[in-house]
């Protein structure tokens, strides 16, 4: 049994991984200066809430045998600088999962896009198939009751990040873990805060691949250009296996898959969805699971939340909501749709809400990317800009940069409620509303405004 202090444990996964070794039996304490649900209620409910919120010096003393360092804090936090004076060692979050699992086959899933999913996707099929193993997902999955998993399985599966580790610790999340098998599932620009130019952020797909061991094998995605691009800088040093989409066709909005065992109907939709399953597929043959066995589980899958999730349907009228909010995602996602349903009126409502999204210098890549819809919404908070420290923006700015005349912006959360109900009343096709973001649009209760449809 070991004591393990979390500075900033309030984070979304970093309180996940405090849960996993308090049920480990180890002695988990932590500090933050602003905790909010779920991470309050959940570690509340352990028993782990800080009595006090904020950093106390104090809480480092002899008897830890480490302290996990998150995102959230900064490098001259009080209790960092107490734990360094005492020589107490500090890992990054991924630092210390590596440490936990250094003895378990690693499955690292990486990319701009489709980590969240492919790696679902993989935990899905394994626990259907009876196989122990552990895991770190960045997002609830159906029948899983939390998003970290820590025990003796021989197997950890985790979803790569290539945000920096830490205050301490720049370099990506990824470049940690070291893994046995890998996915690559796109290289498309993001993070603009901390890879300014897009050359600077596909170079840390590069030194992650001449970082991993000699002849790990990588599932890359041989659709997406840059992904071919980046597995042939490594000059040979991976194990490169490509993978496509597979083979399907849709019936009434889902796809069928077209398979060595005949057609296997499944419960997400979108070609990039069944790009994904294939990487699923793939890795989990990788782990002695049978290709028949892989289809088999995976058509009970239904998604990961916020991943073209379903909120509302009724007649005449579709809601979803997908956590879509780089360019490259808002095209796949819209894309998707389109395909899946071909007679809805496509009503696309996306938010900027990550750093990249709100920054002006980012905003040209979104050119094009809603011309998928029928009607384009975009929304964007001037609360949010100042919580990030940006400089403010015109509707009319942000509107130049989508490239469509069209397309509705708005900074009024009341204002965007009425624009919704307008584009999903009275038309005389059924309406699909794709709401997209890696926010909450400031709170709106979207099943209040879909009942407005007539």
């Amino acid at each position: 049994m070991q004591h393990i202090h979390f500075i900033a444990i309030g984070g979304a996964i970093m309180h996940q991984l405090a849960l996993a070794l308090h049920r480990r039996g180890h002695i988990v304490t932590g500090s933050d200066d602003e905790i909010t649900d779920p991470a309050k209620g959940n570690l509340a409910a352990a028993g782990l809430l800080p009595a006090q919120f904020g950093w106390f010096p104090e809480k480092i003393n002899p008897s830890l045998n480490a302290v996990v360092l998150g995102m959230h804090a900064k490098g001259d936090n009080p209790e960092l600088l107490a734990a360094k004076n005492a020589g107490i060692p500090v890992y990054s979050f991924p630092q210390y999962v590596y440490e936990v699992s250094k003895n378990k086959k690693r499955v690292v899933v990486a990319g701009s896009h489709g980590k969240t999913t492919i790696t679902s996707m993989i935990m899905h099929i394994l626990k259907q198939q009876g196989i122990d193993f552990d895991y770190l997902v960045g997002a609830r999955v159906a029948g899983f009751d939390q998003s970290v998993r820590l025990t003796d399985a021989p197997v950890i599966v985790l979803e790569g990040d290539e945000y920096p580790a830490s205050a301490e610790e720049k370099r990506p999340k990824i470049f940690f873990y070291h893994p046995h098998i890998s996915v690559l599932s796109g290289i498309a620009w993001d993070h603009i805060n901390v890879f300014p130019t897009y050359d600077i952020y596909f170079n840390q797909f590069e030194q992650y691949l001449l970082g991993m061991e000699e002849g790990t094998k990588v599932f890359y995605n041989s659709e997406d250009t840059e992904v071919i691009r980046v597995i042939a800088t490594s000059g040979g040093r991976v194990n490169p296996k490509p993978y496509t989409t597979p083979p399907f066709h849709y019936e009434n909005g889902y796809p069928v898959m077209d398979t060595i065992d005949g057609q296997v109907k499944v419960s997400v939709f979108g070609r990039h969805n069944l790009l994904n399953m294939q990487a699923a597929i793939d890795v989990c043959m990788e782990l002695g699971v049978s290709e028949q066995a892989c289809y088999k589980a995976i058509a009970s899958f239904t998604g990961a939340a916020r991943r073209l999730e379903k909120v509302k349907e009724e007649a005449g009228l579709l809601v979803y909501r997908d956590f879509a909010h780089a360019p490259s995602k808002l095209r796949a996602t819209l894309n998707a749709v389109r395909e899946a349903y071909p007679a809805h009126h496509l009503v696309a409502c996306f938010e900027l809400h990550t750093f990249s999204s709100l920054n002006e210098q980012f905003l040209s890549e979104y050119a094009g990317s809603m011309d998928g819809a029928d009607d384009a919404i975009v929304y964007f908070s001037h609360h949010a800009l100042k919580l990030k420290g940006l400089p403010t923006l015109a509707p009319d700015v942000v509107k130049q940069y989508f490239g469509r005349e069209d397309i509705v912006v708005s900074d009024n959360r009341e204002q965007l409620e009425d624009i919704v109900t307008q584009s999903i009343s009275g038309k005389e096709k059924p309406v699909f509303l794709l709401l997209m973001s890696s926010g909450t649009f400031d709170g709106i209760d979207w099943n209040a405004v879909s009942s407005q449809l007539k």
